[in-house]
């Protein structure tokens, strides 16, 4: 089993579509896939048809106890006949269990890694939230491997490093996660994407993955909580699909 952080510690990069992208990509090759939403904005259980699913990952760090996250795994509502991820749902309550979680004197930062244990799928994607607090902290600590999700834009190579950072830092502690790679999403063919999209290369060459194309399919496959390879030939989604299938490939290729 692979456990994968989806990180950014600023909002708006894309960074759950990304984590779908991944699992949609991931299932069609024939992998059994479990999504955990770690976000208190809980958009990846959205994007995976499941509203208010109880029990939720909030219930599962609420006692740490080994396991407890299994109680809480439940199917995702894309159509049953194409690829079709697990979840472990989010929940708006996650906002109120970060400062709790603060509060343990033991230390609360292992958490969801004590919760996942028994989990056996071949993937596990965790969706953190845009922070850099306790909660990410903890969707670092049950993860392997990290994958940064960036943006061609100012300022973006700086985030990046401050991610980079953070995961070095978790790592020192117990030697994972890694970092995967970095990808940059939602590419446009404007001017100023190529420019910056130039500048995150020179930054950080082979740590580049393929990037995902800006496409109003994949935000159209969001917002109707389906698969992009529900969409069939609408404009725009058999190129998103066949760049989220080039970069589980590499990504693949890489945590192998």
């Amino acid at each position: 089993m692979t456990t994968l952080a989806v990180v950014n510690q600023k909002g708006g990069v894309g960074k759950t579509t990304v984590a779908l992208g991944i699992a949609e990509a991931a299932c069609a090759w024939g992998l059994s896939v479990l999504v955990v939403d770690l976000d208190p904005q809980s958009n990846a259980s959205a994007g995976l048809g499941v509203w208010s699913g109880s029990p939720s990952v909030d219930d599962s760090l609420a006692d740490p106890t080994p396991g407890a996250a299994l109680a809480a795994i439940t199917d995702a509502r894309w159509p049953l006949d194409g690829p079709c991820p697990q979840l472990v749902p989010g929940s708006y309550a996650l906002a109120s269990r970060e400062p709790q979680m603060a509060a343990d004197l033991v230390g609360a930062q292992d958490r969801l890694r004590i919760a996942l244990a028994g989990v056996n799928h071949d993937l596990v994607l965790i969706d953190c939230p845009p922070s850099l607090g306790l909660l990410c902290i903890n969707g670092l600590f049950a993860a392997d491997r990290a994958l940064v999700v960036t943006e061609p834009a100012a300022w973006a190579a700086d985030g990046v490093d401050l991610m980079r950072s953070t995961i070095s830092r978790v790592a020192q502690r117990q030697g994972t996660p890694t970092v995967a790679g970095v990808v940059l999403n939602r590419v446009g063919r404007t001017r100023d994407n190529a420019y910056w999209a130039q500048q995150l290369a020179e930054r950080f060459g082979a740590e580049l993955l393929p990037p995902i194309p800006q496409r109003a399919a994949i935000a159209e496959a969001s917002g109707q909580s389906l698969p992009l390879r529900a969409l069939g030939r609408r404009p725009g989604a058999p190129e998103a699909v066949q760049a989220f299938d080039e970069l589980w490939a590499d990504l693949q290729s890489r945590m192998a």
